[in-house]
């Protein structure tokens, strides 16, 4: 049912030009015959994950990690279409995103394994502004992004997304806030990891399925609301670590 009304919803908004943000460009999928030896070794074992957790899940079936690998090298491919030629020696500023592209994972899942659903999904979910927060590769040595923040190799979500959580967090959680203060780590470190692996490994599936909607059918400014939730939820452990 989600992934049927996540789709409907962003074909709807990606059909209408007041609500794209980005250009559509033309992009046709490349050979179904991908293998996974074509993808570094960070996506490799990112893939691995992914399977074994999609079957964990019973989402997908035994030759998914090729539907998998086919995604993960088209969105590549799509994605360089936008993409501008950066000299640099910042590992983040290489042609090939240093990450895994955990946000493609999350939609493969919620598309039970369908790779050409995953791909016209992402293809038309690129158009919009919120693909900027939730897809972190979407603005890898972006074009739509002024040269200067593309060369300080800074994702516009830490300045935008972890600098709002900060800023929200002094003002509605002031003691988790001094928290984090009092140990030198400060919360955009911890909700940038948390956004650029799509919450896994930290919150429940159906969880995940949640954040991923919420954002897309209320609005980018969602992913801070949701990080300041975690945190309001995690505050007497926070709370309870600091004075140990």
């Amino acid at each position: 049912v989600l992934a049927e009304l996540i789709e409907k919803f962003v074909l709807h908004l990606s059909e209408s030009r007041a609500d794209c943000y980005f250009s559509k460009g033309s992009y046709k999928a490349m050979d179904a015959d991908v293998k996974k030896e074509n993808l570094s070794s960070v996506q490799q074992l990112g893939v691995e994950m992914t399977v074994r957790y999609g079957k964990y899940l019973n989402l997908l079936k035994e030759d998914a990690e090729n539907g998998l690998c086919f995604v993960l090298m088209n969105c590549e491919e799509f994605l360089k279409q936008q993409q501008r030629a950066v000299d640099s020696s910042l590992c983040c500023l290489q042609e090939h995103y240093a990450g895994y592209d955990w946000f493609a994972s999350s939609i493969f899942l919620i598309m039970s394994g369908d790779r050409g659903k995953t791909l016209r999904f992402l293809q038309q979910f690129s158009r919009l502004l919120v693909s900027a927060f939730l897809w972190l590769p979407r603005l890898h040595l972006s074009m739509h992004l002024p040269v200067t923040t593309v060369e300080c190799g800074i994702h516009p979500v830490y300045f935008c997304s972890a600098h709002h959580v900060e800023m929200l967090l002094k003002a509605e959680l002031p003691l988790v806030c001094s928290a984090f203060h009092m140990s030198g780590f400060t919360p955009s470190q911890i909700c940038l990891q948390w956004i650029t692996q799509c919450f896994w490994n930290y919150m429940d599936w159906s969880e995940i399925c949640h954040y991923i909607a919420i954002c897309i059918f209320l609005g980018p400014d969602y992913q801070i609301y949701m990080c300041i939730s975690v945190f309001r939820h995690l505050q007497q452990d926070i709370l309870k670590h600091t004075e140990a």
